[in-house]
């Protein structure tokens, strides 16, 4: 699971490290929860854009939006078959940017948060499906969700499960609509490289 994420990294730099054109006033936020804003990077016909969406998916099919709210995490398993995120595991997909995800552990008696980060990095990506709804009203609400995968031999002693990572080269993959189910599935998988871990207070 990946229920808390951080990014301090904004601003101009943010859009220079991934090559993007920032669409939004983004700023630093360090306990980022579900149903908050969360940056997200895009393929927009050919083009990078960096924009703020919703944390929890909401189906363009959903009636209620209040259904984002059970889908911030999408299991990398089941992402091209389940009704809630097929349709954008084919064509939708984005790197949810961070620079810190959290995991809990308990440590003398309390549980901790711990801050995880890819060693090298100021800032990474998670793998993310995005989705646009529209309100009754006409409101247009994008949404996403971040894909998980079973946890590494770092991740596995806080949770069984962890967040998909992907370097740069997987990244420019993963969010090209045109990119087939045969060359982002590989890229679902528990992330080789190396984290540090941190303990750290919210």
């Amino acid at each position: 699971m990946c229920g808390r994420i951080r990014l301090g990294y904004v601003g101009e730099k943010l859009a220079e490290a991934f090559a993007a054109k920032l669409r939004a006033n983004l700023l630093p936020a360090f306990n980022i929860k579900p149903t908050q804003a969360v940056v997200v990077l895009i393929d927009e016909k050919g083009e990078r854009v960096i924009e703020s969406m919703r944390w929890g998916l909401i189906p363009a099919w959903a009636k209620d939006p209040k259904i984002g709210g059970k889908m911030f995490n999408a299991r990398a398993e089941t992402v091209a078959e389940k009704p809630s995120f097929r349709s954008a595991f084919r064509s939708r997909r984005c790197g949810v940017l961070v620079d810190a995800f959290y995991e809990w552990a308990e440590v003398d008696g309390a549980r901790v948060p711990h801050a995880f980060r890819v060693v090298g990095a100021e800032v990474f990506a998670l793998a993310g499906l995005w989705e646009e709804w529209i309100s009754p009203t006409g409101e247009v609400v994008r949404s996403c969700t971040i894909v998980t995968t079973s946890a590494n031999e770092q991740v596995r002693p806080f949770h069984e499960r962890m967040p998909v990572i992907l370097d740069a080269p997987a990244l420019a993959v993963w969010i090209d609509p045109k990119s087939s189910r045969d060359a982002v599935e590989p890229l679902l998988a528990p992330y080789a490289g190396r984290l540090s871990i941190e303990p750290t207070k919210l």
